[in-house]
C-alpha cells in the first residue's frame, strides 16, 4: 500500500511540474524574450489585423504575391501537406491543376520555367516564404495589375530577400506577407503598417 501512495504522489507532482509548471514557464519566457513572434507575428494595416507574417493566406488579386499552394486551403487550424507520393495520380492532377492557374494568372511565363514551388504545396499547407525565382516570376503580372514598375518590383524582392544562415541550409526565400505590405506602403503612402499589439 505504500508503494501506491509512493506511486500517487509522483504522478501527482509530476502532472504538476510536467503539465502546468513547466510549459507555463516557456509561455512566460517566450513572451518576455520573443513577445512578437510569441503573439503569433501578427501585421496590422491602419491598426486592423490583416494577417501574420508566419502563416501564409491566400492573395487571390493578380496586384498581390502569391504563396506556395496550400493542401490545406491555408487553414491554420489543420496544417499539413497533402501526403500524397510523387506516383499517386492524386497529385500529379493538382500539380497539373496548380500549373494550368500559374500559366493563366502569369502569361508569358513558360512551362519549363515555372519553379517547383509555384506548383507543389509545402509541406506544412501554410508556409509565408517563396523561393526568389516564385517571387521574380511573379513581378510581370504585378506590375501590370499594379503599374508599379519591374525594377522597383525586383529590387524590392532582393531588399527583403533572407538567405540560409551561414550559406548551408535550404535557399533563398522572401516572406510574402512583407512584399505584399510594401506594395499596399507604395499604394497607400498614408497607411500605417506595423504589428499588432
Amino acid at each position: 500500500m505504500i508503494n501506491v501512495w509512493r506511486s500517487l504522489r509522483f504522478t501527482l507532482a509530476f502532472a504538476i511540474l510536467l503539465g502546468i509548471v513547466y510549459p507555463l514557464f516557456f509561455v512566460a519566457l517566450g513572451r518576455i524574450v520573443f513577445p512578437w513572434q510569441a503573439q503569433g507575428s501578427l501585421i496590422s494595416v491602419n491598426g486592423r489585423t490583416v494577417g501574420s507574417e508566419l502563416i501564409a493566406q491566400p492573395f487571390p488579386q493578380p496586384m498581390w504575391f502569391e504563396p506556395r499552394p496550400s493542401a490545406v486551403n491555408y487553414n491554420a487550424d489543420g496544417s499539413g501537406g497533402s501526403n500524397l507520393g510523387p506516383t499517386n495520380p492524386a497529385l500529379v492532377q493538382e500539380v497539373r491543376q496548380n500549373l494550368r492557374a500559374v500559366l493563366r494568372e502569369n502569361p508569358g511565363l513558360k512551362v519549363d520555367q515555372v519553379p517547383a514551388s509555384m506548383v507543389e504545396s509545402s509541406g506544412s499547407g501554410l508556409d509565408p516564404d517563396i523561393d526568389l525565382q516564385d517571387a521574380y516570376d511573379q513581378i510581370p503580372r504585378i506590375s501590370k495589375a499594379t503599374s508599379l514598375s519591374e525594377a522597383w518590383l525586383r529590387s524590392l524582392v532582393q531588399r527583403d530577400a533572407e538567405f540560409p544562415v551561414l550559406g548551408l541550409y535550404g535557399e533563398p526565400m522572401v516572406n510574402v506577407m512583407q512584399l505584399n505590405l510594401a506594395i499596399w506602403e507604395k499604394l497607400h503612402p498614408g497607411a500605417r503598417v506595423g504589428t499588432a499589439r
